[in-house]
């Protein structure tokens, strides 16, 4: 958002604010601008449908037209004919492969409107792109090639639009010529479509046959098709009414505060819902704090009011503490809050997701670290039945508990997408690895309170005479991670120290009894751990934790929870060969033959540390040693 100073933001004049104000009320109502996106299985003909209405609108430049005419005989795939997907396609990957990868957005307008249209792929790999392209639109056009009738990946799209908001659908059954303009054909697949979507709740589903390759019914009604009574494909987006109501309540997500001077101080953002006046009283959402608007900044002046979509500047009549993350609502409407709610998860990534692992949300301008609490069920797409999942996999649609590491504004996506949907980011590569839908709060999450105890842990070790700390020890199996973290027991007990053991041998032997081996298994043993570990420390305990924890994110997860000032890493890096050759429990030799999967080191990873506070190789250093080693970082920290 531009910068808006008090000496930039002079108001403008009464007539200047009025015509601000209907543009943005204008473009709220959407009337002038309609998103759409083109979805349906590959080969259906998505590129081909988008390149043709660019073609019969007449939005191409006579340079473009030659373009085309051009790649159509280097790369297209209709001989001596215009091969109007190449518009769309852009990447050489897709040329080459006659394919669409990533989604590709064209502008064109015809005397009545103006659209926003977005080509999406129809491989199951590039699901993630479609969802990208679907959480802007207003409607979707699905393709059906004729021939083939609906498939899975009909099926798909036809659900993502559902999940993502979409309200209106257009059913178009494309390569009707191929097909001999038959009537039939086009009843049976519009049955069998509306019969899977009957569910799916679209406010209306308009079917029609079309080519796109001929421009059948594309800009006008065809005689090929007399026995078609609706509209042309370009005569629906026209006048297709996509408004919705407008939300009486006000939800302004600060994304900065802007302080050009000591004399100006305002809350830059978008109005993501709702409507905002001068005069209104406001509060911050998750403070409480109230004030009143005092202006509406923005580069062409002030305004007496700013609906939803207009990027202004607040400034009000008092000081408070609110910064990027909070939102802003009116007074005598707050928005609710949570940190643990149910939602629809779809999953971007190659690396599998799963329950306990943490990650960065994402909503609206809020951030938080996010774990998945418990996978509910996935969804099947083709059937829309419930199944059990333990993970989630590229592409994997499921319902989900997720649990904020603090409170959100938060409201289910039925009701507000901008409030209802975020994302879910990788904490090491920095990767977008999900979308996320709010189905509604977790009622624990609203009726459950931390309770303020008598004793504090300072009092505590007090009382002890010492700091409590968690020292974790990671390393592979047969590394004396026990060895040296019972070694240090006994020299700290000897001096006086309060400590305690969580051993991964016996920690599996009681809270930890129903885990596996797993990765998944794996990684919610390290949460409990972790939570265990806090609740020691909040004891006053000098904790010690032997695990082989061999997700480095997880042990960042435990470092955050447990608090860097309190957290000391132990990284026990005895060779893999020097840890099988001492096989104490055998273990190893059952992992080589097979017969204990999952063995890290051996069939599974192993990540180790990159900046552990101390590193042993036991073969190397002895016990001794390394417990003088751990005990001098632990007295300096």
């Amino acid at each position: 958002m531009p910068h808006a100073t008090h000496n930039a933001a002079t108001p403008a004049p009464a007539e200047q604010a009025r015509a601000a104000v209907e543009t943005f009320l204008e473009h709220q109502q959407n009337i002038g601008l309609l998103r759409f996106i083109t979805c349906g299985s590959v080969d259906d003909g998505k590129s081909t449908l988008i390149g043709r209405m660019l073609w019969e609108s007449r939005q191409l430049f006579d340079d473009q037209i030659a373009a085309l005419k051009q790649d159509s005989h280097k790369h297209g795939t209709q001989g001596d004919n215009i091969d109007f997907a190449l518009l769309v396609d852009g990447l050489s990957a897709e040329r080459e492969q006659g394919i669409t990868i990533d989604v590709a957005y064209r502008f064109f307008a015809t005397d009545r409107r103006k659209f926003i249209v977005a080509d999406t792929p129809g491989h199951e790999q590039y699901t993630r792109n479609m969802v990208t392209a679907a959480s802007t639109a207003d409607v979707a056009i699905i393709l059906v090639d004729a021939r083939k009738g609906v498939l899975t990946q009909t099926c798909r799209h036809a659900y993502l639009a559902s999940l993502m908001g979409i309200r209106h659908v257009v059913l178009a059954i494309n390569k009707i010529d191929l097909v001999g303009y038959e009537a039939a054909v086009f009843n049976s697949i519009v049955a069998s479509f509306e019969q899977f979507a009957e569910p799916l709740g679209f406010a209306s589903i308009t079917a029609i046959p079309v080519s796109a390759l001929q421009g059948t019914n594309i800009i006008e009604r065809s005689g090929l098709t007399p026995w078609y009574g609706g509209p042309s494909l370009m005569a629906y987006l026209e006048t297709v009414d996509t408004r919705r109501t407008l939300s009486s309540r006000l939800a302004f997500p600060v994304q900065w505060v802007n302080r050009p001077d000591a004399d100006f101080r305002g809350f830059a953002g978008t109005v993501a819902e709702g409507c905002v006046r001068v005069g209104n009283q406001i509060r911050v959402s998750l403070s409480g704090q109230t004030a009143e608007v005092k202006r509406i900044v923005t580069m062409d002046g002030d305004l007496p009011e700013a609906g939803a979509g207009l990027s202004i500047t607040l400034t009000l009549d008092r000081e408070i503490d609110a910064s990027r993350g909070d939102v802003i609502s009116l007074a005598e409407q707050p928005l609710e809050t949570t940190d643990q709610f149910e939602a629809i998860i779809i999953w971007m990534s190659e690396e599998r997701g799963m329950a306990g692992r943490s990650y960065d949300f994402k909503l609206a301008s809020q951030s938080a670290s996010v774990s998945i609490t418990s996978i509910k069920h996935q969804v099947d797409i083709n059937t829309l039945a419930h199944k059990a999942a333990k993970s989630l996999g590229l592409n994997d649609i499921c319902v989900c508990n997720l649990a904020t590491s603090k409170p959100v504004v938060f409201d289910t996506f039925a009701n507000s997408p901008a409030l209802g949907s975020f994302i879910l980011i990788d904490r090491y590569s920095h990767d977008t690895v999900a979308a996320g839908l709010i189905r509604h709060s977790l009622r624990r999450g609203q009726n459950v309170h931390r309770q303020a105890l008598s004793i504090t842990r300072r009092e505590r070790e007090q009382l002890n005479g010492h700091q409590g700390k968690v020292i974790w020890f990671t390393g592979l199996s047969g590394s004396g991670k026990s060895t040296i973290a019972n070694a240090l027991e006994t020299h700290l007990y000897g001096n006086g120290y309060r400590t305690f053991i969580l051993d991964g041998d016996n920690i599996r032997q009681g809270i930890n009894k129903d885990l596996g081996f797993t990765d998944a298994d794996r990684v919610e043993n390290i949460r409990r751990i972790a939570e265990v570990a806090r609740l020691m420390l909040d004891a006053g305990l000098i904790v010690m934790t032997s695990f082989i924890s061999p997700f480095r994110r997880e042990r960042e997860m435990a470092r955050e929870l447990i608090g860097p000032e309190n957290f000391i890493e132990v990284y026990v890096s005895t060779p893999l060969e020097a840890c099988e050759a001492r096989d104490v429990k055998g273990l190893y030799k059952k992992a080589r033959t097979g017969r204990l999967p999952n063995f890290s080191g051996i069939d599974s990873p192993y990540e180790p540390p990159e900046t552990a506070e101390v590193t042993i190789d036991s073969t190397q250093t002895s016990v001794e040693e390394a417990v003088r080693k751990i005990s001098g970082v632990l007295l300096q920290a």
